[in-house]
């Protein structure tokens, strides 16, 4: 980025800032694989136009509020959630649009994360003679594209796990029922952590007990946003290639990826075709050297790779303690319920080798609040 000083934040960029992450807001579940990015545009201390990136191949933001300008722009400021774009993608640069838009100064929350074209939109404004102002509520910003940020700067999508357990730390009886342990509120907040995410990871295991569909089931009306809901590819980590081919997240509508191991799909060539035949793809993978597990790291990378910015996993104890033990995982909503159910029912987690109080794994609580009749508490891992 330029070294130019930075300009002198005003009071009111704090506000107009604000309201410019508001609007990314509405692009929670819609932008995929791109970032949510808000825009506000004023003159003489008011509004006169917004806009929010909506969906990829559509216009950004700041292209949004500028066709609300009427035309207006000369001599204004803008407020935009992310560094405007420099390059030509699917939409032209949107520094370019800035800059023959005449707007005065450009107020800008974070830099984009991707290395290869981070603060260049910065510096080509600036090169306008355009006043920039970088890092205004910056991490409230980051807060909208934490998928987008990591997979720019890591190469790995940001993981969410979801599980839910009982007061006693179970998540099933001895039998293997567990419908339902929390209440229709919690339900149908995860409904709303599926919709946001890219990707719906589970393993063969849960495919086997419960036949989920794993499928965003609210309707765009709930969700608040206009035309189709997008389904999240849903990936199923399936080392022998067991997964039915009636399973009903097979059957549901979008994008579904097997991932198998390596000498499976050598084996088993004639069921790979039928599945291919329903449209599912499939990932072969080698083992770990002397493990019988599938590389979870590789298997994120490849998911990054294919443009997946936010996982979300509804699986079993089995993959979420490997996510976890192989810190894999940013962030677990679990959602516990106002119930005991037994030194019977199955744990929440396995999660093996721990020996001594050294090897505790230690979260952070990020947040704590009541979902109904259960309690939802969001950890930082």
């Amino acid at each position: 980025m330029s070294e130019l000083p930075q300009p002198e934040i005003k009071p009111d960029d704090y506000v107009f800032m604000a309201r410019a992450i508001q609007l990314a807001k509405k692009g929670l579940y819609t932008t995929h694989p791109n970032p949510r990015v808000g825009c506000v545009i004023t003159k003489k201390g008011e509004i006169i136009a917004e806009g929010y990136h909506q969906r990829a191949g559509e216009p950004h933001a700041e292209i949004n509020a500028l066709s609300n300008c009427n035309r207006f722009s000369h001599g204004a400021s803008v407020y935009v959630t992310l560094e405007p774009c420099s390059h030509t993608g699917k939409t032209p640069p949107c520094a370019n649009a800035l800059i023959e838009a005449q707007v005065s100064r450009v107020v800008i929350a974070m830099q984009d994360p991707n290395p290869q074209v981070a603060g260049e939109g910065i510096k080509r404004l600036q090169e306008a003679g355009i006043e920039v102002v970088v890092g205004v509520l910056e991490e409230q910003s980051r807060q909208l594209n934490p998928g987008f940020i990591k997979r720019m700067q890591k190469g790995l999508p940001w993981v969410r796990v979801k599980l839910a357990m009982s007061l006693d730390g179970r998540t099933a009886m001895a039998s293997g029922e567990s419908k339902w342990i929390t209440g229709e509120d919690a339900r149908y907040d995860v409904q709303k952590l599926r919709a946001q995410a890219d990707a719906i990871l589970t393993g063969i295991g849960t495919v086997a007990a419960d036949d989920p569909s794993l499928n965003v089931r609210l309707t765009a009306q709930e969700l608040g946003i206009e035309g189709e809901v997008r389904q999240p590819k849903r990936v199923v980590i399936d080392t022998s290639l067991n997964t039915p081919l009636d399973a009903k997240l097979l059957k549901s509508a979008g994008d579904k990826l097997i991932v198998v191991a390596r000498e499976t799909l050598e084996q088993e060539q004639q069921l790979v075709r039928a599945f291919k035949t329903f449209g599912v793809e499939i990932l072969e993978v080698d083992k770990t050297d002397g493990d019988e597990h599938l590389p979870l790291e590789l298997i994120l990378q490849e998911l990054a790779r294919q443009e997946i910015n936010e996982v979300h996993v509804e699986a079993g104890a089995t993959l979420c303690g490997s996510l976890i033990q192989a810190k894999l995982v940013d962030e677990m909503i679990l959602y516990v319920a106002p119930v005991f159910m037994g030194s019977d029912a199955k744990g929440l987690l396995n999660l093996a080798g721990l020996e001594d109080m050294q090897d505790l794994i230690k979260v952070e609580i990020s947040d704590i609040r009541k979902v109904g009749n259960d309690f939802r508490i969001s950890l930082a891992l």
